[in-house]
């Protein structure tokens, strides 16, 4: 309702002219009663005409604001759709990664489109036909009353029945449909895994299994549907067997009171039309019970995520951050992910003064990742600190830290468009020739230019019309293009060649060694280590060890260990002469 306050008018307009539908409706049994009693029976053919041209008159109006109604209805509920998509986007943009962490994309992808079109849909029909349908059943049992009040109260004791059936289908109603957009959130879930992961799929030869986890799931949407189905069928026949009983009841005594001569022929018609309009609402009301159950289900699940905190958030009074000039610093850094029993840091502390090139060892799950990951509050540590020239990042402002800092991750993300496009992802407004300069410093300007658009080729979902090489050196160009003066390179030069390798190290290499440059890089080559100006050794979320190359060579066991088993000595001699 909240978002529907911000085009009130819209449906204020739509409100009325459902109201003015109603009266004319409400009209119409009027109008052909003194057609019958006073025009017909009376023999008066120009109260007929009379009667007639009021109906014509009655049914164009119907048309006309039937038309407003729809239309103003359907606009104020697209909008209501357009603003909450648009809420749960930046809400969703805004979220930490912890929280991605515990949800599936497919669920969040539910509740962005069909959730959101259940409210949508209830939003523009439901709340306006739902006021229209309570004004309609209060003007209609006031007509009925005044019409002839026996056959009102004998009218209400055979409806009362539909309205105990229509408050049992509403409780009975509303857990299901919260089923069934769980369900379909499941189903969704397993469509956009196998989708994004369908070369491993078909390369592991999965396609029966993955086609019997989703005939599996969707068996339990079609569960949940049918239930819902079963619960409809289960209520409606006999609200309509109530209905119809109303209608004897009225027939029954209505035409004794007009054999009798308390009542006229014309008002037992209008009665009865009058009892088709009791009806008509109480009908609508239960019919709409089953949207308002389905839009409350997935208004539910909406706004369980617009009111999904934010982990990583600007603290009051943060303030922008300043060029680099001292450096970064852990102090005593510990973190757990949210959910997990045990810290994966402990107790870490190290420096990198400003223009220096730390490089992070250690086996798989030490912890390197989660390092790098902090630094850009991707996470918030849960112990500790971690300052920048002094500032503990958590005071200083989010988007203000990411614009000192250029990231390329293990795993490299590119977007559906032109190549150009991806390496200025974080530069928009680059020109041609600053596009084509870190394209350069990162090895991809050549592969670039053979293609057959060259930097305006159009790359497909993921980049997946790249090999994992040139992947990853767009990646490299466009953390280059920002001149970051913090730069966090993940193991991000995993899928290159050697002879590429080779010369994207070397031009990194130069990169380091200007000072502009502040480097956290997780090393895998010989030739980093040995060429940063301090290595920090983690070993089960601790510091093992830490120093120069030459210092670990002669100190470090597990630094000869790590040395001799795990980096890739294969580009050095290339590198060396390269060099």
């Amino acid at each position: 309702m909240g978002y529907l306050r911000s085009h009130w008018w819209d449906a204020a307009g739509a409100l009325v002219s459902l109201l003015v539908v109603s009266a004319a409706t409400l009209a119409t049994p009027q109008l052909v009663r003194i057609a019958v009693d006073r025009g017909i029976t009376g023999g008066s053919e120009r109260i007929v005409w009379l009667s007639v041209l009021g109906l014509v008159a009655v049914a164009a109006a119907r048309g006309v604001f039937s038309f407003v109604q729809g239309y103003l209805a359907e606009r104020a509920s697209q909008s209501v759709a357009y603003d909450m998509r648009n809420a749960l986007f930046e809400h969703i943009g805004k979220l930490s990664f912890s929280f991605y962490d515990r949800q599936q994309t497919g669920q969040l992808l539910t509740r962005i489109t069909s959730d959101v079109e259940q409210i949508r849909g209830f939003v523009g029909t439901g709340i306006v036909q739902l006021i229209a349908a309570a004004a309609m059943l209060v003007g209609t049992l006031v007509l009925l009353i005044i019409l002839n009040g026996r056959l009102a109260v004998v009218t209400v004791v055979v409806i009362l029945p539909v309205v105990v059936l229509l408050g049992r289908f509403v409780r009975a109603i509303a857990p299901l449909f919260k089923q069934v957009q769980q369900a379909l959130g499941k189903t969704n879930a397993i469509l956009q895994q196998d989708l994004t992961g369908v070369r491993t799929i078909r390369a592991f030869g999965r396609e029966e299994s993955e086609l019997a986890r989703y005939g599996a799931a969707n068996a339990e949407l079609l569960d949940r549907n049918i239930a819902t189905i079963h619960a409809i069928s289960n209520n409606f026949p006999f609200i309509f067997l109530f209905s119809n009983l109303g209608t004897f009841a009225v027939i029954w005594v209505g035409g004794r009171q007009v054999i009798g001569g308390t009542l006229t022929l014309g008002g037992l018609l209008a009665f009865n039309s009058y009892l088709a309009f009791l009806v008509q609402p109480l009908l609508t009301i239960g019919i709409l019970a089953s949207s308002i159950s389905r839009a409350a289900a997935s208004s539910e699940r909406v706004f369980e995520l617009l009111d999904a905190p934010l982990e990583v958030a600007n603290r009051p009074g943060a303030t922008p951050l300043a060029p680099i000039e001292r450096g970064v610093e852990f102090d005593r850094v510990c973190f757990h992910y949210p959910g997990a029993d045990q810290d994966v840091l402990h107790d870490v502390s190290f420096s990198i003064p400003a223009g220096h090139t730390v490089a992070l060892l250690g086996a798989t799950g030490s912890g390197k990742s989660t390092v790098v990951n902090l630094i850009p509050r991707f996470y918030d540590v849960t112990d500790g600190a971690i300052r920048i020239d002094g500032r503990d990042i958590r005071d200083v402002q989010l988007e203000s830290l990411r614009q000192h800092i250029g990231v390329v991750l293990q795993e490299v993300r590119l977007f559906a468009g032109s190549i150009r496009e991806n390496i200025a992802y974080g530069r928009p407004d680059a020109s041609h020739a600053e596009v084509s300069r870190a394209a350069a410093a990162a090895q991809a300007d050549d592969f670039i230019r053979d293609l057959p658009e060259g930097y305006d080729t159009v790359i497909g979902e993921r980049g997946v019309t790249l090999s994992g090489g040139q992947r990853q050196r767009i990646a490299i160009a466009r953390a280059l293009l920002v001149d970051p003066r913090l730069l966090i390179l993940d193991d991000s030069t995993s899928a290159l060649d050697a002879a590429t390798d080779a010369a994207l190290r070397a031009a990194l290499d130069r990169l380091m060694r200007d000072r502009r440059h502040t480097v956290v890089v997780i090393a895998q080559r010989v030739s980093t280590v040995r060429d940063a100006d301090s290595i920090v050794i983690l070993e089960n979320g601790r510091i093992a060890a830490q120093g120069t190359h030459e210092v670990l060579l002669k100190d470090s066991p597990l630094y000869n260990a790590i040395l001799g088993s795990q980096l890739e000595p294969a580009s050095d001699a290339v590198t060396e002469g390269a060099a």
